[in-house]
């Protein structure tokens, strides 16, 4: 199948609904403008309600704004219809047609277009293979598992050749293991195609798994966009921190700052973190700690008391509290590592380096 290499470009687009209860009008989507890179993986995260699926559906045609206008390749679409568009989207449901057989569903869009039969049975052959499901075309939809079916949702959409591929919440009705299998998989087959992919998922891990750029959404706006490396470890709010990973909030106040250096003040004890913005003395802040950067001693920077104790296998998870906040510790590979019991007295310290300053 060759490459598809379209961008799309948001700007300022607004989508507001009727309250059904109230007869009020709100922002599903509010004022929402971004640049989605030809060829790469973007993923819109965030939790329920939050205007993810709404601006997908806006992309794809289903939806139409209010305020704004949408570009695919430069083109301004929202005037078309879905079908006049070169999109093409994968649905939570699969939305397979339950009495066509695997052939029958891929092949469909494909007839719709009137392509010549040969040519149908040849792009039908070449992506059933891409999506591991050759020796299958004649199998019923209710013959497959949910992991299969999604296989063919997904042919059937890359069949057609689209510039931008949707997705929404595609795994969302498969079990754990499979999620995991199948998100791999569509990654390999974009990262192959070089097909512009956008992603809708409230799973934290699911994005990071699969994602060139993550777009964090809250209440119909843009939180923040990064890699996924970037939102991680330098997350802009409390909201993009806490909802990327676990993260721990140390509320302090600014003592000194010093050649990208911030000496914080938690609860009486000075502790330094690194800081690229510019900070007062006296001015109060949070740090944000991953569970999996906070150690756990006999010593260190701030003293704890241990309530939670637990051997996870791989690492030990400790709750503990310092002062009147709960920290949650990952201690990996604890075999030959001193393990804290419920009620012990013990100290927490970080690098600098893996804090970040709110």
């Amino acid at each position: 199948m060759p490459n598809s290499h379209k961008g799309v470009v948001l700007e300022s687009i607004s989508k507001i609904y009727t309250d059904p209860k109230t007869g009020k009008e709100f922002f599903a989507v509010k004022d929402v403008s971004l640049t989605i890179e030809a060829g790469s993986f973007v993923t819109l995260l965030g939790p329920s309600g939050c205007g993810k699926t709404t601006t997908l559906r806006m992309i794809a045609g289903f939806e139409s704004p209010e305020q704004g206008e949408i570009y695919l390749g430069g083109e301004a679409i929202n005037a078309l219809t879905p079908n006049k568009r070169d999109t093409a989207m994968v649905f939570q449901s699969y939305a397979l047609f339950p009495h066509y057989n695997v052939f029958d569903n891929v092949a469909y869009g494909l007839k719709l277009r009137k392509l010549p039969k040969a040519e149908i049975a040849e792009k039908v052959k070449a992506v059933l293979e891409l999506v591991e499901m050759a020796g299958m075309e004649s199998r019923m939809t209710n013959q497959l598992s949910g992991g299969q079916q999604q296989r063919v949702a997904l042919a059937r959409a890359l069949v057609v050749e689209p510039g931008v591929l949707l997705f929404d919440e595609p795994l969302s009705n498969l079990d754990a293991k499979l999620r995991v299998n199948m998100r791999t998989e569509i990654r390999r087959i974009q990262q192959r195609l070089g097909i512009t992919a956008i992603y809708v998922t409230h799973d934290q891990s699911e994005a990071m798994a699969i994602s060139d750029q993550i777009i964090i959404m809250n209440k119909g706006e843009i939180a923040q966009m990064g890699t996924p490396m970037d939102i991680y470890y330098h997350p802009g709010s409390a909201f993009v921190a806490d909802f990327i990973g676990e993260a721990n909030f140390l509320s302090g106040e600014i003592e000194k700052v010093e050649k990208g250096t911030a000496k914080v003040n938690v609860g009486g004890t000075a502790v330094e973190v690194d800081t690229v913005k510019t900070r007062e003395k006296g001015e109060e802040c949070r740090i944000v700690l991953r569970p999996e950067a906070v150690m756990i001693g006999d010593s260190g920077a701030l003293k704890c008391e241990v309530e939670l104790s637990c051997f996870m296998g791989s690492y030990q998870e400790y709750h503990v509290r310092v002062g009147e906040t709960l920290v949650r510790i990952t201690d990996s590979c604890p075999v030959n590592k001193k393990i804290y019991s419920v009620g012990d007295q013990a100290f927490i310290s970080f690098n600098k380096e893996c804090a970040h300053l709110l």
